[in-house]
């Protein structure tokens, strides 16, 4: 099932070029964008989004997510000139998939943003009192709400960045001229891992063919701190089994004489990680990161938000920074372990245990053949009887920090706010940018319009307006200076590409990897 609302292309033969209006300025474009986040406006319209109960981990939601995109979406976008899809997920009938285009010439170069609908279990009973998670409520700095941070907030802010562009350019926005393309996906299934996605990009390829890709999802460095990321880290989740026997037995009777499958378990886990959290298997250890992308770590500010755990500065790989271990490095951690019973512990040898561990890893590390290259790493420490199950594995991927577009990005940024961004070159955590890189080959910048204490996917989720208000100022200063200066923003693509479609490079190329 597709629905559309179609509008007119903008076609440079098709319209009347407004773009030589020179009372309009940078400056004041940036301002308005800001002071519209402000306004009564925008809150009812995030009020509006945030009352959409789109928890996509929950079944029965598909109503609600072709809503919240034929409702909400679909009608801002068709105002600016886009021709919207709303098409069906290849592997979920209840998380569909919006595509929505604004084409003002097919020679021109074109951007891809991106934004997800859907949000997290709301788990209503836990908020503070005077709390609702459907209901967009001000403290202050904060604003309240499920999906307000992450990430109904965010794709919220860019559209009205990119709203302010058009309109200060031309009466009508549908009829502005940015000089360049724009396209917009918005999906509904992010939070249960993007279900569908990667095969949705691959179907539909040609119309979601751009230059650069570029959005906003998770956050900043620091609230204080603008900041630009470039991947993300991979995730590859996986169990360590060892199932002796059915049923536990007598440890008085049996010890000694049965392998303790938990005893089995923990020599497995200090096999692949020790006491201080240093990988000790070869295989999951990544290359070393490239120059550039030490240089850009190294110039991450160290920042300690209110509240947070103290480092441990002991912990993990020596010789590294706290910072170098987060976005340049891979750790290995045990998420839980299983076997027995602990709240009523019984004198007797447990027949199964398990751990369940996650590595977490920058590009440069080889995952292939993970389960039998571990197995066999145990075998080699003398660990028998282990079953090694890999579960579920987000690749890792990473912008040259040295791209054109990065740096085109940071020059904006700080031009916009007078600030010098954090430029991560991937996110510590895990995002579906596998999609974007490797799927579609775009170069991927994202630009947080969150912070670390927002409380994402927990009770009292809330974005702070003055980010929100600063995030749709840097957004509109990099929609106005893709228009000025295409080829700084554009042209981090290999030589191989053919029209809007191809390849990243390698890190050594300058490019991406």
């Amino acid at each position: 099932m597709v629905f559309r609302s179609d509008h007119a292309d903008v076609h440079s033969g098709e319209m009347t070029d407004h773009s030589t209006r020179t009372e309009v300025t940078r400056v004041e474009v940036t301002r308005t964008a800001g002071g519209r986040v402000r306004s009564r406006e925008f809150f009812d319209l995030l009020a509006s989004r945030v009352a959409r109960r789109t928890e996509s981990q929950a079944p029965g939601g598909g109503s609600a997510a072709r809503a919240y995109l034929a409702e909400e979406i679909v009608p801002e976008l068709a105002e600016l000139g886009f021709a919207s899809a709303i098409h069906d997920n290849p592997e979920s009938s209840e998380h569909p998939l919006l595509i929505a285009s604004r084409i003002e010439g097919e020679d021109l170069p074109t951007v891809l943003l991106y934004g997800h609908g859907d949000v997290q279990f709301a788990h209503d009973d836990q908020w503070d009192e005077g709390l609702d998670p459907w209901v967009l409520s001000q403290d202050g700095d904060r604003l309240y709400g499920r999906g307000s941070a992450d990430n109904k907030g965010q794709h919220t802010v860019n559209s009205l960045a990119l709203a302010t562009v058009l309109r200060a350019l031309a009466a009508d926005p549908a009829q502005a001229r940015l000089g360049y393309n724009v396209t917009v996906l918005i999906e509904t299934a992010e939070e249960a891992g993007s279900l569908g996605l990667s095969a949705f990009a691959a179907a539909h390829r040609d119309e979601l063919a751009a230059d650069l890709f570029l959005a906003s999802d998770g956050p900043r460095i620091a609230a204080e701190v603008p900041t630009l990321f470039l991947g993300s880290r991979g995730a590859l989740n996986f169990s360590l089994v060892c199932h002796e026997r059915d049923g536990d037995h007598h440890s008085g009777n049996w010890g000694g004489k049965l392998r303790n499958p938990a005893t089995v378990i923990a020599a497995a886990v200090n096999a692949l990680v020790d006491a201080h959290g240093v990988i000790r298997i070869p295989a999951l250890r990544p290359t070393d990161p490239p120059a550039s992308v030490r240089a850009a770590v190294a110039e991450l500010p160290d920042i300690v938000e209110d509240g947070a755990p103290a480092v441990d500065p002991e912990w993990g790989e020596p010789g590294l920074t706290p910072a170098e271990r987060v976005f340049a490095y891979n750790v290995l951690e045990v998420l839980a372990l299983d076997a027995g019973n602990p709240a009523q512990v019984n004198n007797a040898i447990p027949g199964r245990a398990a751990a369940h561990m996650q590595l977490r890893f920058v590009v440069g590390t080889d995952i292939t053949d993970f389960e039998a290259r571990v197995s066999a790493h145990l075998e080699e420490q003398g660990i028998t009887g282990v079953e090694v199950v890999a579960e579920h594995c987000v690749p890792a991927t990473r912008l040259d920090p040295e791209a054109a577009v990065v740096a085109a990005a940071a020059r904006s940024i700080t031009e916009t706010t007078g600030l010098k961004p954090a430029i991560e070159p991937n996110l510590g955590g895990t995002i579906p940018n596998d999609v974007f890189a490797e799927v579609l080959r775009l170069p991927t910048v994202w630009v947080p319009h969150s912070y670390p204490g927002c409380n994402q996917h927990a009770p009292n989720e809330h974005a702070l307006s003055s980010i929100l208000e600063q995030g749709a100022e840097i957004m509109a200063g990099m929609f106005w200076d893709m228009r000025e200066n295409p080829d700084e923003w554009f042209s981090s693509k290999t030589a191989e590409d053919d029209g809007r479609s191809g390849t990243r490079t390698t890190d050594e190329e300058g490019q991406g990897e």
